[in-house]
C-alpha cells in the first residue's frame, strides 16, 4: 500500500469510528476527531486515543484498559494488532461495551 492509499484508508477508518461510536454511544462518551486524532472519553473516567501513524502505515490506539496497540491493515481481516492478532473493531467494541454497559457490535463500527 502506498502512502496515499494508507492516508485515505486511515482517515476513512477514523471518521467511520467517530461516526459509529458517536451515534451508538454518544450519551455515554465524548467523541472527537481533530487533526487525525480520535479521542474517546468515557464518562466514568479514562480516555482512548486512536490515530494514524504514517511512517509505519499503522493505526495506533492508546486504551485505558488494554494499553498501547498498533494495528496493520490486512485486506481480509481489516486492522489487526501487531500483538496477538486481535482486530481493532473487536477490541474497541468489547472495551466500550464494558465501559458503558451498552452492547456494541464490532460490525457496527463501520471499519474493516
Amino acid at each position: 500500500m502506498d502512502d496515499s492509499a494508507f492516508e485515505t484508508l486511515a482517515d476513512g477508518t477514523l471518521q467511520a469510528l467517530m461516526d459509529a461510536i458517536e451515534e451508538a454511544l454518544g450519551d455515554y462518551l465524548e467523541v472527537d476527531l481533530q487533526n487525525g486524532i480520535l479521542t474517546i472519553e468515557v464518562d466514568g473516567g479514562g480516555e482512548y486515543v486512536i490515530n494514524k501513524h504514517g511512517p509505519n502505515r499503522q493505526i495506533w490506539m492508546s486504551s485505558p484498559v488494554s494499553g498501547a496497540s498498533h494495528f496493520d491493515h490486512d485486506d481480509e481481516m481489516g486492522w489487526v494488532s501487531t500483538r496477538g492478532g486481535g482486530r481493532l473493531a473487536v477490541i474497541l467494541a468489547d472495551e466500550l461495551s464494558a465501559a458503558t454497559g451498552e452492547e456494541v457490535d464490532a460490525d457496527d463500527l463501520g471499519i474493516d
